[in-house]
């Protein structure tokens, strides 16, 4: 975890020692990313505001350098331009200061759930879902739209692995926050919004036919239409 106020880092390090988990804690963005190299965690709780290097940096280099780790990103910014920036620098989740102790621990849970593949009923026996020219290797977690391979995050993909494996349904909000997420942001959050326009831009880069359409008030499906 990083986190520079030395008292919330002291105390958020007593807690999570306490559920038992193994803690290495940084005060500042440049000591997070060298422990994240030497440590290898399995998931990272990242405050946002920090010396150095500020966690949005943080998060930014290790997705550049292709890191999948789980990041939690944690902090005092409540406006929703503040939590689509922390998703856009690539973080897994989101939690405003201050926050429930009982709800950090439900998150961390949950994206430790996620830190092998997110949906089992997801991935078919052969390892790979096709929809299309869109091609998913499960095993090795790669996306391809014909000879074009798509770079993804891991909860891009998982996200997309749904869609797809549940191809011509309509997903609602709530079933897709509980698969991915196993957590339900609520009515008013943009988390799943802001991941449907990512896959988006991702799978139609070259102009390519949609994929993952809304389905107005109901939720999301991917199909390919014509």
């Amino acid at each position: 975890m990083a986190e520079d106020d030395r008292a919330v880092r002291e105390s958020l390090v007593r807690a999570l020692q306490l559920e038992g988990y193994t803690v290495a804690a940084a005060h500042n963005g440049a000591e997070a990313l060298e422990a994240i190299r030497q440590v290898e965690p399995g998931v990272l709780l990242l405050d946002v505001s920090m010396p150095i290097v500020d966690g949005l940096t943080v998060c930014r280099v290790l997705r550049s350098e292709g890191s999948k780790l789980p990041v939690l990103m944690l902090t005092a910014r409540t406006e929703t331009s503040d939590r689509v920036a922390g998703l856009d620098a690539g973080a897994d989740d989101y939690l405003p200061k201050p926050y429930d102790l009982d709800e950090l621990l439900a998150r961390i849970r949950a994206l430790l759930r996620r830190s092998g593949y997110g949906s089992d009923d997801a991935e078919d026996p052969e390892g790979e879902l096709v929809l299309g020219d869109l091609r998913l290797d499960t095993s090795g977690r790669r996306a391809f739209r014909g000879e074009r391979e798509i770079q993804l995050s891991k909860t891009e993909f998982d996200l997309l692995a749904l869609l797809v494996a549940n191809r011509g349904i309509v997903l609602d909000h709530s079933t897709i926050y509980d698969r991915i997420w196993h957590y339900d942001f609520g009515p008013d959050s943009k988390n799943l919004a802001v991941y449907i326009g990512y896959l988006r831009r991702k799978t139609e880069a070259e102009g390519e036919p949609r994929i993952v359409h809304t389905v107005r008030g109901v939720g999301y499906t991917a199909r390919i239409d014509g």
